[in-house]
């Protein structure tokens, strides 16, 4: 397998079903021993663009969401958490405290991606799931925001003018649109070479698959 491949990954930093995916990912690529051949990027996508500053306790926002009572909430959580555990993100053992608007944080990582490099995007992407997800930090908090980029090895003077700001605004909002326009509803949405789309947080070993798959058509294409 020597051909390149670009991976294109539509997801929230509010959907924990995009943090087992991303794992998931990460470990099959790795498995593969293939990630100089990578281009990884993070597309944004809203899970929630209409909340407000503050969020909505989570318990209250998923059974209103998904019709479930609290008692099968905690169960998927539960679920998800020791999914989330072997695709390596530690959920935090309460869960989440309270569902946020994310816009600051695809603003945040457009900037890495644009102005760094996709390195530098995935471990802010890395860090920003972390804070959320096993950390159940305030994520309306510009410090939470900040402390995720510190951790992430980048410039938290310029990640704050950024957050305080309207840099990059445009831009996110036309990305959202785009994904949503091409028919993508729900994350994690995995785009290989702008071809091949794979929905939902897949096993290690159906993004091995997909991997192996698409370089080997790649491959015999030249």
């Amino acid at each position: 397998m020597t051909a390149d491949l670009k991976i294109d990954v539509v997801s929230d930093i509010a959907c924990p079903w995009c943090a087992v995916g991303i794992g998931n990912l990460m470990q099959a690529i790795n498995a593969l021993g293939i990630r100089e051949q990578i281009n990884l990027e993070f597309q944004p996508f809203e899970l929630n663009p209409s909340m407000p500053v503050g969020g909505q306790d989570a318990i209250e926002h998923l059974t209103q969401k998904y019709g479930m009572d609290e008692a099968q909430v905690k169960a998927n959580q539960a679920n998800i958490r020791t999914r989330a555990k072997t695709a390596g993100y530690d959920f935090h053992p309460e869960g989440r405290k309270r569902v946020y608007n994310t816009f600051n944080c695809h603003r945040l990582l457009y900037w890495a991606l644009l102005e760094i490099g996709a390195g530098a995007q995935y471990h802010l992407k890395h860090q920003l799931l972390k804070a959320y997800f096993e950390d159940a930090s305030d994520m309306d908090e510009i410090d939470t925001l900040l402390n995720a980029v510190d951790r992430a090895g980048l410039n938290r003077v310029a990640a704050q003018e950024i957050i305080q700001g309207n840099r990059y605004v445009d831009e996110v909002k036309a990305l959202e649109r785009e994904y949503t326009q091409a028919g993508i509803s729900a994350v994690p949405a995995v785009i290989f070479n702008n071809q091949l789309l794979i929905s939902g947080a897949q096993s290690v070993e159906s993004y091995q698959n997909a991997i192996e798959k698409i370089l080997s058509d790649s491959a015999q294409s030249l």
